[in-house]
């Protein structure tokens, strides 16, 4: 069963949605950007019914300014009071819950890290955003071309196809000069280190190999990182069908676990 909900967030009127299910550790999903609590292309929605079907309750909620949710959009740095108020409104809601797990895609899951979980027990971190407004343009293409040539590089067919003089040699040198610049200082991948080891509790990265949101992160982390898991193919929003599946088992382990 599916209801709505309204709660009070420092003055403003938000909305959220309760999948309901009788387990009594529950999931809250915090939405990346001005992203609806409905998710890309209703895509939360769908994940919500399916946890919940599995027996989980799941609360999704619209932040300050955002969707159905009055007050004013301070972004993810100004997030926390929206996720602890929403932490507090899924415990009144399903009262028999005792443990919350936390997931937030992108710069949900970079508000989540700022405030080292804002209550909540357990987190699941999918893409976080690390990318500093300034070098917003720049920081993105220059990762993701590291990424993508690391992977060609341990490509045996293309190492081939680069000796026998199959690759153009003028774009090559122009996109490795590209790939060589130096990533500006990432004090927002500090700010979020930082934030994420006040977190007391177990935490689970997970980063979307075509992602490069998700390879800007990787490139401003620690790669031996245990908390890190990989789920090839997928795009920022894990909408390929085998993605999908992937996420949601993430996520039921993280439930499932005591």
């Amino acid at each position: 069963m599916r209801r709505h909900c309204l709660f009070a967030c420092e003055g403003a009127e938000l909305v959220g949605t309760l999948d309901e299910a009788p387990g009594t550790t529950g999931l809250l999903i915090v939405s990346g950007g001005n992203e609806l609590r409905s998710g890309a292309w209703g895509g939360q929605a769908l994940l919500a019914a399916r946890i919940a079907a599995a027996g989980f309750p799941v609360f999704r909620f619209d932040r300050r300014g955002v969707g159905d949710s009055t007050g004013r959009n301070g972004g993810f740095r100004g997030a926390g009071p929206d996720i602890a108020a929403a932490l507090a409104t899924f415990r009144q809601e399903a009262p028999q819950v005792t443990r919350m797990v936390a997931f937030g895609n992108c710069d949900g899951a970079a508000a989540l890290m700022l405030n080292a979980g804002a209550g909540a027990q357990a987190l699941v971190l999918a893409n976080p955003w690390t990318i500093e407004e300034e070098s917003a343009a720049e920081a993105p293409a220059a990762d993701s071309l590291r990424a993508h040539y690391r992977q060609r590089l341990s490509d045996p067919a293309a190492l081939l196809r680069l000796l026998k003089g199959g690759v153009s040699l003028g774009p090559l040198l122009r996109s490795l000069a590209g790939a060589a610049r130096k990533a500006p200082t990432a004090t927002l991948a500090g700010e979020l280190k930082a934030g994420l080891a006040q977190f007391a509790g177990p935490a689970t990265i997970l980063l979307a190999a075509r992602d490069r949101t998700a390879q800007t992160f990787l490139a401003r982390w620690d790669r031996a990182d245990p908390r890190l898991r990989h789920c090839p193919g997928a795009s920022h929003s894990f909408v390929e069908a085998e993605a999908r599946d992937w996420l949601a088992e993430r996520l039921l382990e993280s439930l499932s676990a005591p």
